[in-house]
Parts: structure tokens; sequence; C-alpha cells
């Protein structure tokens, strides 16, 4: 058997790059911008299979709430600083504004899909410059695509006519 150990001065944890950093900054911000415009709709969604779609943001309320909190530990492992106040949450988010106002169950499909999938976008954005950097984000990356895509479907659902 041949090992060599380590001296204690060459164990070192693994650090976020500036990039690195800044793309899961910007995946967070989506995520947590996605949780607050799901609530809204939650909240202000009127019309047929009005329940249905109400229970069906609120998992995808939960889901984006647990995937931002992922995402932000994650960032805490590799030393970076999560930044989830309001501010930074506005400033960098790429989710389009959600109405002020009662949306329709048909509209409020339309507009919570679109931000699902604006938010996959900012995913697949950073995904190969995460990937290249840190294989093991890249996973938790691959999870919240996945995730958040099926939660696209069954919403879209609603709307789709055969």
């Amino acid at each position: 058997m041949n090992t060599t150990r380590r001296l204690e001065t060459e164990v070192q944890g693994f650090h976020a790059s500036p990039e690195l950093s800044a793309n899961l900054q910007r995946v967070l911000v989506d995520l947590i911008e996605l949780h607050l415009q799901g609530k809204q709709a939650h909240w202000n969604v009127v019309g047929t299979n009005f329940r249905d779609l109400h229970l069906q943001l609120d998992e995808l309320v939960e889901f984006a709430r647990e995937a931002s909190d992922t995402v932000a530990e994650r960032m805490r492992a590799l030393d970076a600083v999560p930044d989830g106040r309001s501010d930074a949450v506005t400033a960098g988010t790429t989710l389009p504004q959600f109405p002020a106002y009662e949306v329709s169950t048909q509209e409020a499909v339309d507009l919570i899909t679109g931000r699902i999938y604006a938010t996959v976008a900012t995913i697949r954005a950073v995904h190969d410059s995460v990937d290249a950097e840190d294989p093991s984000t890249a996973d938790i990356l691959h999870q919240l695509i996945d995730g958040l895509e099926k939660l696209a479907w069954l919403i879209k659902s609603e709307n789709r006519k055969v």
C-alpha cells in the first residue's frame, strides 16, 4: 500500500471564484423572485380550476424556496456570500414583473410558466461555467432544472387542450 500523507498546510477547502459566486448569485435571485411571484399568483388567482392551481402554486413556491436555500447554503459552503436582500433580488432578477392585480387561472398559468422557464434559462446560462469550476455544484443545478421543468409541465398542462 503506497500512501502519502498530506501535511496540514497542504489541506485546504475549495473556495468559489468570483465568477462562480456571481453565477450562483444570478441563480439565487431568480429563485427568490420565482418564490415571491409564485406567492403573488397564489394569492390573486381567480377562476376555473382555482383550487387545483392554487395548490400547484404552493408546490412551486415551496420548491423555489427550498432551492434558493440550497443554492445559498452551497455558496456558503464554498465561502461565497449569498445576497437575498430585496434590493439585490430586484436589481438582479431576470424574471419579468408580475402583475399587481387579480389574474385568471388561465393567465396565471401562462405567467407562472414563463417565470419558471426564465429561471431555468438563467440556470442553463451559467451551467457550463459552473460545471467547469465545480461539477458538484453543477449537479445541484441539474436537479433544479429537472424539478423546475417538471413543475412547468404540470402547471402549463392546466391550459392544454387536445
